[in-house]
């Protein structure tokens, strides 16, 4: 069924982990997530741990931008650009690399994400360019202040954990998180910043919000939804996005939130309190497993591939009763 007309609104792909986003009009989706989302990641080559914005907030300064080319051997590029820092010259890497691409490419075969799980793979990536005479290491490293790599994931597959909703998850993700899709509404937003205007003034949140907004892209949603109401994706166990025969996505759980989303995505600057402080006040004790977290979307898992538009309109199959 259709739900008050629920349609996607916007679709975001962030094809560097903790990097800025892109939006674009349609993507692909497979059961590990939208295409060429979190395919690559940073990595901090003396701690061998990946590298995200909750550390390093000048990250979201890095602007990774997916040029198709359907005539070249790897689909086009992912360029990286650094329009912040005019010091770092742009660099390009193949889109989807060839074996012979990976086989001459270093691979590093264990580096945190998390310590609780087990490690993950990927290549050090290679510029297209074969004269440039930084790598696109070196540059990421020269703009981050520190000796970074950046990782095109490996073939390991890499299992997410069962959610209290679904114990018997099973399922992989790339270098997202943990889930590979994440679904919000555009009306929740609008619900962030209304409860925002309230506290204005209080616990550190500087008056300056009462004009700024809380925009959607804090939150780095791959599906952005409109016509629902606030909230609605929490009420939703099972949907298909575009026709009642599409992949089913399951939403594994609410997405419990870090302090990530106080990162302004424009200047890289962290607030101290939004919007996490005012969240803290509304949508805590929504996740059985971290009753104390704020939760914002919902993380879901395709059981198939599929094509999401924006435009489309979004089925709903079974709800949380």
């Amino acid at each position: 069924m259709v739900v008050k007309d629920v349609r996607v609104s916007k679709i975001l792909v962030h094809p560097i982990k903790s990097c800025r986003g892109t939006s674009v009009q349609s993507a692909k989706y497979t059961p590990e997530g939208i295409e060429f989302d979190r395919q690559w990641c940073i990595i901090d080559t003396s701690t061998q741990r990946i590298l995200t914005a909750r550390e390093m907030p000048k990250m979201v300064l890095i602007v990774p931008h997916i040029e198709r080319d359907p005539s070249s051997a790897w689909g086009g590029v992912l360029t990286v650009t650094f329009p912040s820092d005019p010091d770092c010259e742009p660099f390009s890497v193949p889109l989807t690399p060839t074996d012979d691409i990976l086989r001459r490419w270093t691979m590093i075969s264990e580096f945190i994400l998390w310590p609780t799980h087990d490690p993950l793979d990927g290549f050090i990536c290679e510029s297209v360019e074969p004269s440039s005479v930084d790598s696109p290491s070196r540059i990421l490293s020269k703009h981050l202040g520190k000796s970074v790599h950046l990782m095109y994931k490996g073939p390991r597959s890499r299992p997410i954990d069962p959610t209290t909703t679904f114990p018997d998850l099973k399922a992989t993700a790339v270098y997202q998180d943990m889930y590979p899709i994440l679904i919000l509404s555009e009306e929740s937003m609008e619900q962030v910043n209304e409860k925002l205007q309230v506290h204005v003034g209080k616990q550190g949140i500087e008056e300056s919000w009462r004009s700024n907004k809380v925009t959607i892209e804090r939150f780095r949603p791959n599906i952005v939804l409109i016509g629902g109401g606030p909230f609605v994706e929490d009420q939703w166990k099972e949907v298909t996005i575009g026709s009642e025969g599409g992949p089913n996505l399951t939403l594994v759980s609410k997405c419990a939130r870090c302090l990530l989303p106080n990162v302004c995505p424009e200047t890289g600057e962290r607030d101290k309190a939004v919007p996490y402080k005012v969240l803290t006040k509304f949508r805590t004790g929504l996740d059985e497993a971290n009753k104390l977290a704020p939760c914002v979307g919902c993380n879901a898992v395709p059981a198939g591939c599929g094509v999401v538009n924006v435009g489309d309109l979004v089925y709903v199959k079974k709800v949380i009763v």
